[in-house]
């Protein structure tokens, strides 16, 4: 065995390198698996990446424990992470942690002992300590004296039980600890992540001749009911009795309460009748998927982009071809975009390979997700669907990586590492041997030039399965909707007479405005001034339904809506503009007999949520939504014969290259929501620009045109896919300090080489405050990525040498969002 290993640290340390450490004697770690180390006086958990014999030039530190006896990153993930953090510019520990969801079977804890000096305090009392005796002085020093006095009658106790037992918390630990008072030691060890649920079991042979009460009859005759004579404790809590019954029941020794491994429920909706059997598929079809599988059979990385219009049973294909891989002994990894997605791809997979299914996401619980990557890792699973995390899973003999609505910004990473969903599939294919496929009705332009310059393949699917037609288009200008009714309507008169056709039928609507919230920002309308949130530089939105509030939707910043103007005391608040709340409220009066439900990030948070709103949908027991882009795409909706979408030109004003196309794409979609069954559909689109061609194009489904002029703006302006783009933010909590920092980087990229490569600002980001951080911003744009990543390395030590923080300068490789 060697004698030392390198250890990238799994967490948020902003250090581009791994530490070399000690093994100790008995100790046998493998490359690819995770240690408990030392570092920074804590203990972390750290990934192994070499094993050898060559001592550092400092004493290494001994690792305390080899958490695996098997890597847990294969040597092609390793590899992933490694580029990951080359590319996107992070730690490499950083990027190994995010490709983990193994956190929960780390358990961080401190025990705090007092010391000598300590003591002394505690003894001195009053004598000690500062000279201040203000009020908040004498709390603290109440406080300090509760924890020595109570870890002066113990050996040594846990942060949870000295907030328990003297109400402490980490500030004031800690500051004891700067005092010398106390010591800290850092006991954080690695737990079993297994989910258990408890259970009650009624006991056979008990005496039942006591006397119960009525509720305790009724936990009784439950339990009687079912089979075996169990029921989960969390079901029993739903029965209308307080929660000390079954405790007492289990004090009396009628029931006893075991502990069981929880079960997990992939989904709890019903596949989608439009997945056909492999036989079922039409000519369009099988062409694609014969294609598909000739190059996952072959064992040689390729690319395949699959432009399918809406409808034309692109999900079938995706499911025959991993159903073949898996046929053939292979693993496959389906990738969604959104939470919202996974459980309708979930039921349909769960349809087709039962068992074989695994799921991750992160609206899964962290040990949801150990257990879920654990299956996968055994081989228990084969096939994996989930959201941009999902293309780590530790698939054995990975075939196939399919990447559904593969446009989508969700597959883009906003914290570090900001790695790209998409691109890191596309990758992992390469180093699997893997085969590729980015499925899209609207694909991304990248990817679309990639498909018609080669350097992908391409398959197209021109025609909805059973030859159903598309949905007819019809723009409504808004601006004469305004001259010919008078005043300034949210929905036209074409969009309410056609849903009251369409529901008086029994027949299922949707309207689509993409935007939550009740109104989108409070005007006073004596001086002009907005409510802003007291973090960012951004209008407070107002939500009405669940408690009349204000909330900041980048920070998550709430406050109550204020009775009078905070600027000028005026009390003519106004509420500006609509969102998916009050387009819910005006839908309910306008049609009072209609069955209506929303869908945005207010009403669906989890994924039971998005699992009961799909279900009441596909009953029937919602024929009208509203939602946000949340209901545009995926949803596969058989009643649904008429899509409305309120301000569909909303989002070309927003000051972002990719405006046009994040539009064509958002109306494409939701457009494909109306028609899928056997009812021809209808859509639509309320603009006051009804003339700008992603609209045009949009409601012709031409894609191909929409991209063609699209793709000669980018050319003429340099951007992607003509260039590679990077973005640089320097934030901090002061302004000036955030100036100072941009001017002395500003200053380094004047006298920087940077052949090819145009560097433009810096400038005030367009959110110019975020999360009480002062933001300015670079964006590069080069032809070369290696330049610009050599590039931003350089700027990077620069930084350093400047002694910014790491944290503060944010490089994002391939933006998706330039605010």
């Amino acid at each position: 065995m060697p004698s030392f290993c390198d250890v990238a640290i799994l967490g948020s340390v902003p250090v581009d390198m791994v530490f070399t450490y000690r093994i100790p004697e008995g100790m046998s770690p493998v490359v690819g698996g995770r240690v408990l180390v030392p570092f920074r006086a804590q203990r972390h958990t750290g990934l192994v990446t070499t094993l050898h014999d060559k001592p550092p030039q400092v004493t290494a530190k001994p690792l305390y424990a080899v958490l695996d006896a098997a890597p847990v990153l294969s040597d092609p993930l390793l590899r992933l992470g490694h580029w990951i953090a080359h590319y996107y510019l992070c730690p490499v520990g950083e990027a190994y942690r995010s490709m983990l969801p193994l956190q929960a079977e780390v358990r961080r804890a401190y025990t705090y002992r007092i010391t000598p000096g300590g003591a002394t305090h505690l003894h001195q009392g009053a004598e000690a300590g500062s000279s201040r005796r203000g009020k908040l002085d004498i709390e603290s020093r109440m406080a300090e004296y509760a924890v020595l006095d109570y870890l002066s009658q113990v050996d040594s106790a846990t942060e949870a039980a000295l907030r328990s037992a003297v109400k402490s918390n980490r500030a004031l630990l800690i500051s004891m600890v700067r005092k010398k008072w106390i010591t800290r030691e850092d006991v954080t060890d690695v737990r079993d992540a297994q989910r258990m649920v408890e259970i009650a079991v009624l006991v056979e042979g008990a005496d039942h001749s006591q006397k119960l009460n009525e509720n305790q009859q009724r936990i009784l005759a439950a339990l009687a009911e079912r089979d075996g004579k169990r029921a989960a404790v969390a079901e029993l809590a739903m029965l209308p009795v307080p929660a000390t019954t079954l405790k007492t029941l289990v004090r009396r020794g009628l029931v006893r309460i075991e502990l069981e491994k929880a079960a997990f429920h992939l989904t709890s909706l019903k596949p989608s009748s439009t997945t056909p059997a492999e036989d079922k598929l039409n000519a369009v079809q099988r062409a694609a998927l014969e294609k598909i599988d000739a190059s996952a059979t072959s064992g040689v990385f390729s690319v395949t982009l699959l432009h399918g219009v809406t409808g034309s049973g692109k999900t079938a294909v995706y499911l025959a071809a991993m159903k073949r891989a898996l046929g053939r002994g292979q693993g496959a990894i389906l990738l969604v975009p959104e939470i919202g997605l996974t459980p309708a791809a979930a039921a349909n997979l769960h349809a087709t390979f039962g068992d074989e299914v695994a799921i991750l996401h992160s609206a899964l619980t962290q040990d949801e997700r150990a257990e879920q990557w654990h299956r996968i890792s055994k081989g228990e699973a084969r096939i994996v669907v989930g959201t941009r995390s999902a293309v780590f899973a530790p698939v054995a003999r990975l075939a196939l990586l399919v990447v559904d609505e593969e446009h989508d910004g969700s597959y883009k990473q906003e914290e570090a590492p900001r790695y790209n969903g998409r691109d890191v599939a596309v990758m992992r294919g390469k180093l699997e041997g893997a085969a590729v496929l980015l499925g899209s009705a609207t694909p991304s332009l990248e990817t679309y030039r990639n498909a018609t310059t080669g350097r992908y393949a391409l398959i197209e699917m021109r025609e909805r399965v059973e030859t159903r037609p598309l949905p007819t288009v019809t723009i409504v200008d808004m601006r004469t909707e305004f001259q010919e009714t008078g005043k300034e309507q949210l929905f036209s008169r074409k969009l309410i007479e056609d849903a009251k056709t369409r529901l008086d039928r029994s027949e299922q609507v949707m309207v689509l405005l993409n935007r939550r919230s009740y109104s989108s920002a409070v005007l006073c309308r004596s001086c002009g001034e907005t409510v802003q949130c007291n973090n960012c530089a951004i209008a407070m939105t107002y939500h009405r339904v669940e408690s009349a509030r204000l909330e900041c939707h980048y920070c998550g910043y709430r406050e109550r809506v204020p009775g009078k103007c905070p600027k000028c005391g005026s009390e003519h608040i106004h509420f500006m503009g609509h969102g998916s709340e009050k387009v819910e409220e005006m839908l309910h009066g306008l049609f009072p007999a209609a069955r209506v439900g929303r869908m945005d990030r207010d009403t669906v948070r989890t994924r039971a949520d998005h699992e009961r709103v799909l279900n009441q949908l596909h009953a029937g027991e919602i024929n009208l939504l509203v939602g946000t882009q949340m209901i545009a795409k995926g949803h596969d909706i058989h009643g649904v014969t008429l899509v409305g979408v309120v301000g569909a030109d909303a989002a070309l004003g927003m000051p972002d290259f990719r405006a046009a196309e994040r539009t064509f794409q958002l109306l494409t979609q939701v457009s494909g929501r109306a028609g899928r069954g056997e009812m021809a559909g209808e859509v639509i689109l309320q603009a006051y620009h009804p003339d700008h061609y992603a609209i045009e194009f949009a409601s012709a489904h031409d894609y191909t045109a929409f991209a063609d002029k699209e793709l000669r703006y980018r050319s003429w302006m340099h951007y992607p896919p003509f260039a590679s783009l990077a973005k640089v933010v320097v934030r901090s909590d002061k302004q000036q300090q955030a100036m100072t920092w941009t001017g002395q980087l500003s200053k380094w990229f004047e006298n920087a080489k940077h052949d090819g490569i145009r560097v433009l600002g810096p400038s005030p980001a367009p959110i110019s405050r975020l999360k009480r951080d002062y933001r300015f911003h670079f964006l590069l744009k080069g032809k070369s990525r290696d330049g610009l990543n050599t590039l931003l390395r350089a700027m990077l030590a620069q930084a350093d040498e400047c002694k910014i923080p790491r944290t503060q300068v944010v490089v994002d490789m391939d933006p998706q969002s330039l605010l």
